[in-house]
């Protein structure tokens, strides 16, 4: 754990701020969207104290989290009666929240998949993100695609039967179903947006959607769920992922966004310091500062 209090380890993330610098003209606190509560991922804070993390989050200006509650997250899922309240209570007291929990769940098989769900539930937190489903390559993907609908099927019903939503996010790499979107939509349109939902990562969807994103974009608005905001750089032909103030995100996504009847929460992923600039949470939270002001900026 690290040994910070709030003073210093927030006096040290606005110092590395200055020092990469990572200012903005506009600051999150003058550029305030109407519509969306901005959240973060908050895989990156995870050796800080539930009580740390509250205080920089809150600092920084963000409207709530996105967590980790998974294996080798914030808490694990044996964990969750006794760790997710305390969690909770702790972000409460910095009027924050948990919007969107971050889960190894994907079947109603998944360990201790409904106590973390009804624990959840219980505890206000209105959505969590899926674990992914996979392709085997050397196997015909149809009958893969109807073997996970299968499984969405009873997941569905679980979510019904406690109340809360499932949304699956899409994410790029030639195994993972929901790449292309299309594969994964197909299954989802089945169900109460409600209970299933799509988590639409404008990131990944340019880097497997390429000039084809906007189709994507479309075709999840009957089961939109949350929207994740991350951008890349080329890389001969892999994505580097990058702040969003360095990448070539598209100004047409915010407007197609603006445009759109949109209103949960937006989710900012900062996944793109590493070796001895990623070991540092101070690094990741002037990262989250710097990006979150960009990001108000284009949402006003």
């Amino acid at each position: 754990m690290f040994a910070l209090n709030r003073r210093q380890m927030l006096q040290t993330s606005l110092g590395t701020a200055a020092a990469m610098g990572l200012g903005s003209t506009l600051s999150a606190e003058e550029a305030k969207p109407s519509r969306w509560k901005v959240i973060t991922f908050t895989k990156f804070l995870q050796p800080l104290s539930y009580d740390q993390m509250a205080d920089a989050i809150a600092e920084i200006g963000f409207d709530g989290i996105e967590a980790p509650i998974r294996r080798r997250g914030h808490i694990e899922p044996e964990q969750v009666a006794d760790e997710l309240p305390k969690f909770v209570e702790a972000l409460k007291k910095r009027d924050l929240t948990i919007d969107v929990m971050t889960s190894s769940i994907n079947s109603v098989d998944s360990p201790n998949a409904e106590e973390t769900l009804k624990v959840a539930k219980e505890l206000g937190i209105p959505s969590y993100r899926m674990d992914y489903y996979r392709y085997d390559l050397k196997k015909p993907i149809l009958p893969q695609l109807r073997e996970a609908g299968a499984k969405l099927k009873d997941l569905a019903a679980m979510n019904e039967e406690i109340g809360i939503q499932a949304v699956y996010q899409n994410h790029s790499g030639a195994n993972f179903m929901g790449a292309p979107i299309w594969d994964m939509m197909q299954l989802v349109r089945q169900y109460d947006p409600k209970y299933v939902a799509m988590a639409f990562d404008i990131g990944h969807a340019r880097c497997e959607g390429n000039m084809a994103w906007p189709i994507q974009w479309n075709l999840v608005q009957s089961h939109l769920g949350s929207v994740y905001v991350k951008d890349f750089k080329g890389n001969n032909g892999r994505p580097e992922w990058c702040s969003v103030t360095e990448g070539e995100m598209p100004k047409q996504f915010f407007q197609l966004l603006k445009e759109s009847n949109y209103q949960a929460p937006i989710s900012l992923h900062v996944e793109y310091l590493h070796g001895d600039a990623g070991a540092e949470v101070s690094n990741h939270l002037a990262a989250m500062k710097r990006d979150l002001a960009w990001l108000k900026e284009q949402l006003a």
